[in-house]
């Protein structure tokens, strides 16, 4: 199998996908842009990803 990106055989477009919705969260790009980025419904992306957000349960982490 050709490989032009040179990025290994058990890289795969689904791989590339996840990277992405995990950069977006990390970024901090709201959520309705990012899920649209991506093509797909803001409460799949929410639920997916936005849990690698650095400040992810920062909340109730205080409150606690």
């Amino acid at each position: 199998m050709f490989d032009p990106a040179w990025l290994g055989r058990k890289v795969t477009p689904h791989i590339l996908r996840h990277t992405s919705g995990t950069w977006q969260a990390q970024a901090g790009t709201p959520d309705h842009e990012a899920a649209g980025f991506m093509g797909m419904s803001v409460e799949i992306y929410q639920r997916t990803y936005t849990h690698h957000h650095p400040d992810f349960q920062n909340n109730a982490a205080t409150a606690y």
